[in-house]
């Protein structure tokens, strides 16, 4: 999910197309911006309830924070009726955030669920779904935030609410160590004193 600064970018953007382009539609709120990773499997062998075999995949998921970019807008194909007024992530996030994907699939896989389509992927964050959106593709200002958890949320569907069911953390970079010289000088022994020359 977006940070506090990410997500009033986000919604300044779709203020911008909406009156730009006179879109309308059902808005996402705004703490409900979240950048799509993975569905849901379709449940194979499950040995414990749907929620259950969610939350103890999401609790086996082993992958890095990244840092996400939004970089372009764009209305998807009509799903339902509704056309889905997007922002898309920039190449560097897409692999990134498909790396996750497949993480959380395999860890589905493990519990009974199967996620099909993997690999085909366009990282995004929905904005608001609308009946006449018309057609858009268009650059804008990046949008970045660093992504330190994925979380597990459930959609009401039709209603463009959602709710969350869990946090994850993702492992952090780590640090180059940055050494002071200085201070390592300082705490080598001393050199015996050399003879002095003639």
């Amino acid at each position: 999910m977006p940070d506090d600064l990410a997500r009033s970018e986000i919604v300044g953007v779709g203020e911008r197309f909406r009156k730009s382009h006179r879109v309308s539609g059902s808005l996402v709120g705004i703490d409900n911006l979240h950048l799509s990773l993975c569905p849901m499997g379709k449940p194979e062998r499950l040995r414990q309830s749907l929620e259950g075999a969610l939350l103890a995949a999401a609790g086996e998921v082993r992958a890095m924070g990244f840092v996400a970019i939004l970089d372009s807008a764009m209305r998807f194909s009509a799903k339902d009726g509704q056309f889905p007024f997007v922002l898309c992530a920039d190449t560097a996030t897409t692999e990134s955030a498909l790396q996750l994907r497949k993480a959380i699939a395999a860890a589905q896989a493990r519990v009974g669920l199967q996620v099909s389509g993997v690999s085909s992927f366009l990282p995004h964050v929905t904005l608001l779904h609308g009946h006449a959106v018309d057609s858009i593709e268009e650059s804008i200002a990046s949008i970045h935030w660093h992504v330190r958890e994925f979380v597990l949320i459930r959609s009401f569907f039709g209603q463009s609410k959602y709710e969350v069911i869990g946090r994850w953390p993702l492992a952090l970079k780590p640090e180059l160590e940055v050494q002071d010289l200085l201070a390592e000088m300082a705490s080598m022994p001393e050199l015996p004193d050399l003879p002095d020359e003639e």
